[in-house]
């Protein structure tokens, strides 16, 4: 599916209705362009910063969940405002990035949107936020759940050891073993050695 603006007014299609509203006063405030882009295998969402010539802009891959929708969106608006009130004086995902996540989180949290254990999960993770929510393996297997239609594919760790997985593009990989939290895996191709997140999705060869 080809990049799109999202018309402000169909936010509900992306996210759950009762968080439109809150939304909706961020984008609004801050003139955000926001975009539902294509899946992107190594982002779920991205933010750049207003210019002289061009507004905030938000895009978000298209393919998530309503839950993982918004909570990547939550994600971006809160670089948005640090960006606002630091500019570029403090890194990506430094401390002043994740006590404006944590807050706008809390926020959210309080509104009762989400189900009971993604809930639970981000209101007791709340004080240690990673970079990426795809770092945090917990949520994603806790998102994957609400999934309407996963397509086939399945995570990396369900891949049984020495199976072949394809991850798009035509590039098949044989799933090696575990090496703390990522698995070592070989591409069919090229005989190279590649570390996958156990929570990276794939398609089974």
């Amino acid at each position: 599916m080809p990049k799109r603006e999202a018309p402000l007014e169909y936010l509900s299609r992306f996210i759950p209705a009762p968080a439109v509203p809150r939304i909706l006063q961020y984008l609004n405030h801050y003139k955000v362009h926001l975009t539902v882009t294509r899946e992107r295998k190594t982002v779920l969402g991205d933010y750049r910063h207003a210019t002289t010539y061009a507004t905030h802009r938000i895009s978000v891959n298209s393919n998530l969940n309503q839950f993982a929708f918004l909570i990547t969106l939550i994600h971006e608006i809160a670089h948005l405002v640090t960006f606002e009130q630091f500019g570029n004086r403090v890194m990506a995902h430094g401390k002043e990035w994740k006590g404006m996540y944590a807050l706008l989180l809390k926020d959210f949290l309080e509104m009762k949107i989400f189900p009971e254990d993604i809930r639970h999960h981000l209101k007791h993770s709340v004080n240690d936020l990673p970079a990426s929510s795809c770092s945090d393996e917990t949520l994603m297997r806790l998102l994957r759940k609400y999934d309407i239609d996963a397509d086939g594919l399945v995570l990396v760790e369900q891949v049984p050891e020495g199976h072949l997985f394809d991850i798009g593009e035509g590039r098949v990989f044989k799933r090696g073993k575990k090496l703390r939290k990522r698995f070592q895996c070989v591409e069919v191709e090229t005989g190279r050695l590649f570390l996958f997140s156990a929570v990276y999705e794939v398609r089974l060869v």
